[in-house]
C-alpha cells in the first residue's frame, strides 16, 4: 500500500520534534544529578567544619570538667597497753610494722626502782594497714587506754597543688623574661624577683612533701608498761589493800627519810662526842685548880 506525499512530511516533523524533546529530557537530567552532587558535597563540607567545632567542644569541655582529688587523711592514735614482757612486746610491734611497710620512728626505754620496764615508741604505717596495724599492737597485752584521731586536709593539698602550679609558672615567666633582658638594671632586678620567688616555690614543695608523708603514714604512739598503769586518779574507789599498801608505803619512806637525817648528821655527832672525849679526859685535867680559902682566914669576913 503507498502513502500519500502530504503525510511524509507530517511524519517527519513528529519524528524530529520526538528527537528534539528527548534531548532537553537527557540534559535536564544531567544537570539534576550534577547539581544533587554538588549540593551533596556543599553540605559535606559544611557539615565536617560542624564535626570540627563539636569535637573542639569536647575538647574544652573535658578541660573544664573539674577532676576529682581523693580525700587527704592524717590518721594519728595512741595505746597504752600493759605487758609481762616489754622487751618481748617491743620486738612483736616492730615486725607487726615492718610486716605491713612501715617503720619504727623513735624508741624510748626506761627502767623505774622496782625493775619495772616502760617503753615507748612511734610506728609509722601505711593509711591502708592502719587498723590492721591498731588490733595486732592492741593484742600483744592488756589494753589500758586507747585514743584515734583522723583529720582531712584535702582542701589543704589541693590549695597547696595550685599555688605550686602557679609559682611555677611565675618562675618561668621570670626567667623568659631574663632570657631576654638586655641593660644590666634589668638582669639585678629580675635576679632578685627569681630569687624571691624560688625561696617561695621550695617552701611550698616543703609542705607538700609533708602532708604526703603525713597522709601516707599513719602514726601510731605505742606505750608499753610492764607494771600496772591506771587510767587516771579517782577512776576507781580505794580499798583496804590499796590504804594498806599506801600507808606501808608511807612508813618505809618516813624510815628512809629518819635513816637519810641520821646520816647526815652523824658525822658530826661523832666529832661531837670525840671533842667532849678530848676535853673530859686531857684537856680539863691539866687546867690549875681554884684554891678555896680555909675557914677563918684574915681574909674572911668575921662571923656575928
Amino acid at each position: 500500500m503507498r502513502t500519500p506525499r502530504s503525510v511524509r512530511p507530517v511524519r517527519l516533523l513528529a519524528g524530529v520534534l520526538l528527537a528534539a524533546s528527548l534531548a532537553l529530557a537527557g540534559c535536564s537530567g544531567a544537570n539534576d544529578a550534577g547539581g544533587g552532587s554538588a549540593k551533596s558535597a556543599a553540605g559535606a563540607k559544611a557539615q565536617q567544619p560542624g564535626a570540627a567545632g563539636s569535637k573542639a567542644d569536647d575538647a574544652r569541655s573535658a578541660r573544664k570538667a573539674p577532676r576529682l582529688t581523693p580525700s587527704a587523711i592524717i590518721r594519728t592514735a595512741s595505746l597504752t597497753v600493759e605487758v609481762k614482757d616489754a622487751a618481748k612486746a617491743l620486738e612483736e610491734a616492730r615486725t607487726t610494722a615492718e610486716s605491713a611497710g612501715g617503720y619504727v620512728g623513735s624508741e624510748s626505754t626506761s627502767r623505774d626502782s622496782d625493775g619495772h620496764e616502760r617503753t615507748r615508741v612511734v610506728l609509722r604505717v601505711p593509711t591502708a594497714k592502719y587498723d590492721e596495724v591498731l588490733a595486732g599492737l592492741q593484742g600483744t597485752g592488756k589494753l589500758v587506754e586507747r585514743t584515734a584521731k583522723a583529720v582531712d586536709v584535702t582542701d589543704q593539698v589541693v590549695d597547696v597543688d595550685s599555688r605550686i602550679a602557679s609559682q611555677r609558672a611565675s618562675v618561668n615567666r621570670i626567667r623568659a623574661l631574663m632570657d631576654r633582658a638586655t641593660k644590666l638594671s634589668d638582669v639585678v632586678t629580675l635576679e632578685g624577683e627569681l630569687s624571691s620567688r624560688e625561696a617561695d616555690l621550695e617552701s611550698l614543695l616543703a609542705q607538700q612533701a609533708s602532708l604526703k608523708d603525713r597522709t601516707s603514714l599513719a602514726t601510731i604512739t605505742l606505750s608499753l608498761s610492764e607494771k600496772p598503769v591506771h587510767k587516771a586518779a579517782g577512776h576507781d574507789t580505794p580499798g583496804f589493800v590499796d590504804a594498806l599498801s599506801g600507808g606501808w608505803h608511807v612508813f618505809v619512806t618516813m624510815l628512809l627519810w629518819v635513816a637519810l637525817a641520821l646520816g647526815a648528821i652523824l658525822p658530826f655527832a661523832a666529832l661531837a662526842v670525840l671533842l667532849a672525849l678530848l676535853w673530859l679526859r686531857v684537856v680539863r685535867p691539866r687546867l690549875p685548880r681554884r684554891t678555896e680559902p680555909a675557914p677563918g682566914s684574915p681574909g674572911e669576913p668575921g662571923r656575928d
